[in-house]
């Protein structure tokens, strides 16, 4: 790492991404590959990730070089070649944007029902920009918000971002208000993207106050996911704005909500600059509260001794270790999935070398059709080993916190590999592989 602090943000495209991987010793061969890459899934970087997070003197392995650079193992090997001659040839643009598209799409942009069943339809109209799909939280994607200050390679929001208007969710903030004045059960409002701290705070409170309202009193928790904090933590600090953001967040909390920053924190090298720790210190003066969730990324994250760290430098720092999820079914997930059986032992091992304060975290999750599936264990030897899982957050109410169990499988990565054992999950009034979308038969 150069170790150069820089306060002024300097974006980074597929543009820029010949010059900034001649940094490296990395050959001809991997630069074009990972630019085909860079043709289909997004890729954005910017000076702090850079020149401050990233080891260039360990590319290709460094790990947060892994998490932000395309990485030539993450598209299928003919569909990598194929963009790649295209490149080579210099293809015309129309000719590149009709492959791209074709990989795209079999790339599952859209995993776990978000757009088939996520999204709430009022008087047969969708609500533009929302997705509803656990009883008491609603998500808003602010159409101002849709892009980040640097794109993780895993992350499974990458169709909001490769400039597909049929891929992306986004909307304004009247139909949501609308909305939630009519759901008394919604106690709280995710706004999402994208990351909505790409947005000036004048943008942002436009998207915030109206949700302040005293008819909306029962929305009493706003949270905000964000990757600023790791990505660009000066957001809090020395930009222009960073004081009038400061201050939203004190109205926030000064109207009666409680506003939590869902931060990602996807190692621990992303709290290990002295201005990622003053941003949060900086957040959490406001009165406002941060949780620390991730998911499980071979080559980026998968040892416990990593995961270990980051709950217990999150702890230090007073942020609330929240959850460890599963890499989701969606773009690069077969280079980047860790096998289930094995995501469960690191996260084991790491729940097992923190203090009390720093378990409140849960994990390892899968973010499937139905809800959130916690893996909590492996019962059993030989072929008689099965997976312990419950439901986390669930569709249906009902389902939350009952266990169930299925077979274990050492190559399974997600739900939808998985097979129930027969008659565990009770005598049909509960069966949680019984859904669209669900586990195998």
């Amino acid at each position: 790492m150069q170790g150069t602090p820089t306060e002024v943000f300097r974006p980074y495209g597929s543009r820029d991404l010949e010059v900034l991987l001649s940094r490296s010793s990395l050959s001809a061969s991997y630069r074009l590959q990972a630019r085909a890459v860079a043709e289909v899934l997004p890729f954005r970087a910017n000076s702090y990730v850079v020149d401050e997070l990233i080891d260039w003197s360990a590319v290709p392995d460094d790990p947060m070089f892994r998490l932000t650079f395309p990485q030539p193992e993450m598209l299928p090997a003919d569909d990598r070649e194929r963009v790649a001659g295209l490149l080579a040839a210099s293809a015309p643009r129309s000719r590149m944007q009709d492959v791209v598209r074709a990989v795209r799409a079999r790339l599952n942009p859209h995993p776990s029902g978000q757009r088939e069943r996520n999204v709430p339809v009022v008087d047969g109209r969708a609500v533009p920009g929302t997705q509803h799909k656990y009883r008491e939280t609603v998500l808003f994607f602010p159409r101002r918000g849709q892009t980040c200050h640097a794109y993780c390679t895993y992350c499974f929001r990458w169709a909001q971002f490769v400039g597909d208007a049929d891929l992306r969710f986004a909307g304004e903030v009247e139909p949501v208000v609308r909305y939630l004045a009519s759901r008394p059960e919604v106690s709280d409002v995710l706004l999402t993207g994208g990351d909505p701290l790409v947005m000036s705070a004048r943008m942002l409170a436009g998207y915030v106050e109206p949700l302040l309202a005293d008819h909306l009193a029962h929305v009493s928790t706003l949270r905000i996911g964000t990757k600023a904090l790791s990505y660009w933590p000066y957001r809090f600090v020395s930009d222009p704005d960073a004081g009038e953001l400061l201050d939203l967040f004190r109205r926030i909390v000064a109207a009666g909500r409680r506003l939590v920053v869902m931060a990602h924190y996807s190692h621990p090298r992303e709290l290990g600059t002295g201005v990622a720790v003053e941003a949060v210190r900086r957040v959490l003066e406001t009165g406002a509260s941060v949780r620390v969730q991730a998911p499980l990324i071979r080559g980026v994250n998968d040892e416990a001794a990593l995961w270990q760290e980051l709950w217990s430098s999150a702890v230090r720092l007073d942020m609330v270790p929240y959850y460890m999820f599963v890499e989701r079914d969606t773009g690069p997930q077969d280079h980047f999935a860790v096998p289930l059986g094995r995501a469960w032992e690191i996260y084991r091992d790491a729940y097992a070398g923190v203090s009390g304060l720093a378990r409140t975290v849960r994990g390892p999750v899968m973010s499937a059709d139905e809800g959130k599936v916690c893996v909590d264990g492996v019962l059993g030897a030989g072929e008689d080993r099965v997976f312990v899982l419950r439901y986390l957050q669930a569709r249906e109410p009902g389902w939350v916190g009952r266990p169930f169990l299925a077979r274990f499988d050492p190559a399974a990565t997600w739900w939808s590999q998985l097979q129930p054992v027969v008659g565990a999950a009770g005598a049909g009034e509960f069966d949680p592989f019984a859904v669209t979308g669900g586990a195998g038969p």
